[in-house]
């Protein structure tokens, strides 16, 4: 047989980081749920037109077509490559049976056909939550769906978070009251300061958008304003442009960074970044993007924001805010170094133990009394030595031993389970006995922080 070679970005967990990232899909949409989110799940194909924006294809999207079909067949239907074009489809096509505005959650795997490296693949999983309305959204919205994030990335023991907010509204209204015609070139060329000097960028604002040297300037000063409290407003006061949609893209970037200052613990930072722009065609209000500390080579590791238009059909417009938390370009990065793992690469926190073939039943029992109180166990495959057994539950992970045994002469049958991480063998019944809670499940390891998800909300 051939060697099998893995396929590039096509990422497969072993079981004990498959319980880390089921551990963190779990802790975010508990919080999502928390928040009256509710949660869907999509199909994972859409339609190549609805895919491509006008007709252009701007994302390499794998196509799903029959082996047997025509050879000049034409695919019709395409992978989706994010969560948004799909929940647009979703909200047009059930929007008579949704309540709006609606809330909702989804956790599920996208495909993207780019080229693999670090934080970026070909599948992986994201996480989203947004609100939708019809024809109107309050803005309310906007801080109450980026606090709800902030709550939820909080709560995960990877390195601390960094939401970095800016206003489309501030932005445009910035670049027109100073009398600059095509403000999205020149938010394409300010979007380049993070791979050009200043003096570059703004000789381009005056080459490409034709903006005069004093413009330009100024554009530069609004792009380098980042704090992490409400302070920016007076900065941008100061540089002396008005505009009523820059007083209106400030009043709403002030409250969105107030909403989420009020709910960030010591793992997440909230900062005004003025910088920030995200997709041009698409983003008309609040935005954001999410970094990790000492993960800052991965770029974002979520974002989003408001957008006016999530979908249409022609008589009503659905606008939404919303948020993106890409799971797999955050974990997979994380358990490569080594920052997270898992406690154990299988659900099982008991291995009850055989003395003979014939006592399987017995064990068998033991086993299904334990399950009935949801403690995750499995019978030794096996009878053998019962150091044997025990190496055997230490190489899968298993902290305990159960032990059946029937005293030889009164027939009575006696229990017992063993830590085979302390050592310590105790008397126990298996109609009662319950572990420590933080052995129940496989929990996550990590050096960024002691707390698991499950002891983080407890101790919010």
């Amino acid at each position: 047989m051939s060697k099998i070679s893995p396929l590039s970005g096509f990422p497969e967990l072993l079981p004990a980081q498959r319980a880390v990232e089921r551990e963190v899909i779990a802790s975010v949409s508990r919080t999502f749920e928390l928040h009256g989110f509710a949660n869907i799940e999509t199909r994972v194909v859409e339609p190549i037109d609805r895919l491509a924006k006008g007709g252009e294809v701007d994302k390499e999207i794998y196509v799903l077509q029959r082996i047997a079909a025509q050879p000049d067949a034409r695919a019709e239907l395409g992978l989706h490559f994010d969560l948004t074009v799909p929940f647009a489809r979703y909200v047009l096509e059930h929007a008579g049976h949704l309540e709006f505005p609606f809330r909702r959650f989804q956790v599920q795997p996208a495909w993207r056909g780019e080229r693999p490296q670090e934080g970026r693949y070909r599948q992986f999983t994201q996480a989203d939550v947004d609100i939708v309305g019809r024809d109107e959204l309050p803005f309310h919205h906007d801080v109450e769906v980026m606090a709800v994030m902030v709550d939820a990335l909080g709560r995960l023991p990877i390195p601390r978070v960094s939401f970095q907010f800016n206003n489309r509204k501030l932005i445009q209204g910035f670049y027109r009251g100073l009398g600059i015609d095509d403000v999205t070139d020149a938010i394409r060329v300010i979007d380049k300061l993070d791979k050009l000097p200043a003096d570059e960028v703004a000789t381009m604002l005056v080459e490409r958008v034709g903006t005069t040297p004093e413009q330009a300037q100024r554009c530069l000063e609004l792009a380098t304003i980042r704090v992490d409290d409400t302070s920016f407003v007076e900065q941008v006061r100061a540089l002396g442009v008005t505009d009523e949609l820059l007083d209106q893209g400030l009043e709403e970037l002030a409250a969105v960074v107030e909403g989420c200052r009020a709910v960030a613990g010591e793992r997440v930072g909230v900062e005004a970044n003025l910088r920030i722009a995200r997709g041009l065609d698409y983003y008309t209000g609040t935005v954001v993007e999410i970094f990790m500390e000492g993960y800052e080579r991965l770029k974002s590791v979520g974002g989003g924001g408001r957008y006016d238009a999530l979908a249409s059909d022609g008589r009503t417009t659905y606008p939404g805010v919303g948020v993106s938390f890409g799971v797999s370009r955050t974990l997979i990065p994380l358990l490569t170094d080594g920052v997270l793992s898992g406690s154990r690469p299988v659900p099982s926190v008991v291995l009850v133990a055989l003395n003979h073939e014939d006592d399987r039943a017995a064990s068998t029992r033991v086993a299904a009394a334990l399950r009935a109180r949801d403690v995750a166990c499995e019978v030794a495959p096996s009878p053998a030595k019962f150091g044997k057994q025990i190496r055997f539950a230490e190489r899968r992970g298993i902290p305990y031993v159960w032990f059946v045994q029937a005293d030889a002469d009164t027939g009575e049958v006696r229990h017992q389970v063993k830590d085979i991480r302390s050592g310590d063998q105790v008397d126990a019944d298996p109609g009662t006995w319950t572990p420590p809670e933080d052995d129940l499940r496989p929990t996550i390891i990590s050096t960024a922080t002691s707390h698991t998800p499950r002891q983080q909300e407890e101790n919010q």
